[in-house]
């Protein structure tokens, strides 16, 4: 009796702690890569990314004392990361892509207005394709991106 208890109890606590283990390593390396990332687009110590945060798979990351915006999408399978100098820019809006009469949001975009040469440089935040739940994650997405664009208008402003 003594024996199988023990053994049921040690086979529970194997299924439990796998995943635990593979969620922290995960983790570790998520970190280590948002951090490799940011020390990357820092400039040599220019940008200090103070501000974050961390939504299905993106960060976004603000300095406000030196203008820079940093977004980080590892959605794909190659992660992308995409820096914009907020000293340069005039404006920030989102750019939403509707799909024909259904108004299904396929795509988000922060779409930034330079100063100097009024060009338009988009940056894109939210695809249906990768969506793997097909829209589940578009509502906070979608709700994240009308914070960020608050947050990063302020910064152009200030």
């Amino acid at each position: 009796m003594d024996t199988s208890v023990t053994i049921i109890g040690l086979i529970i606590t194997i299924l439990i702690g796998i995943p635990i283990f593979y969620a922290m390593r995960s983790n570790a390396v998520n970190k280590g890569k948002i951090k490799e990332i940011m020390n990357k687009f820092s400039q040599n110590n220019r940008f200090k990314f103070e501000k974050t945060e961390t939504q299905n798979k993106k960060v976004l990351a603000l300095d406000e004392k030196n203008k820079g915006f940093l977004l980080m999408n590892f959605n794909q399978k190659e992660e992308e990361a995409y820096f914009i100098d907020l000293s340069t820019v005039e404006s920030c809006k989102l750019a939403i892509t509707a799909e024909g009469n259904s108004n299904t949001i396929e795509k988000i975009d922060f779409e930034f207005q330079h100063k100097k040469d009024k060009r338009t440089e988009s940056i894109p935040f939210y695809k249906i394709e990768n969506d793997q739940m097909g829209q589940v994650c578009l509502h906070e997405d979608h709700q994240l991106a009308k914070k960020w664009r608050e947050i990063i208008q302020d910064c152009i402003t200030n």
